[in-house]
């Protein structure tokens, strides 16, 4: 099997981001709904690491580390070819978010 290398990824994929750091979302601002439907794999402790993007909730901890995306963080797959990129500032009060396309 022939790997791929670094260089192959980055020019086979689109990422699109608006590059603005913004605040993570607090248990408190999720709908009662979503904690119930989509976190109650979650410890009812966790009180931050949030986000809504996209119409879509997610925590911090939904987020892979990767060695694909150098300038990033962690990933979310949407699919195979696609999904959210995540970059958190040093001191973990905020992240930069974008969307992902092979």
């Amino acid at each position: 099997m022939k790997e791929i290398t670094q260089e192959q990824i980055e020019t086979k994929t689109t990422i699109t981001t608006d590059n603005k750091w913004r605040e993570f979302r607090y248990r408190y601002e999720v709908p009662e709904k979503v904690l119930d439907s989509e976190f109650d794999w979650l410890d009812k402790d966790v009180d931050d690491g949030f986000i809504y993007y996209k119409k879509r909730w997610y925590h911090l901890n939904e987020f892979m580390l990767s060695s694909h995306f150098t300038d990033w963080n962690g990933y979310h797959s949407d699919s195979f070819f696609s999904g959210t990129l995540i970059k958190v500032s040093k001191d973990c009060d905020e992240f930069k978010i974008g969307t992902y396309v092979s």
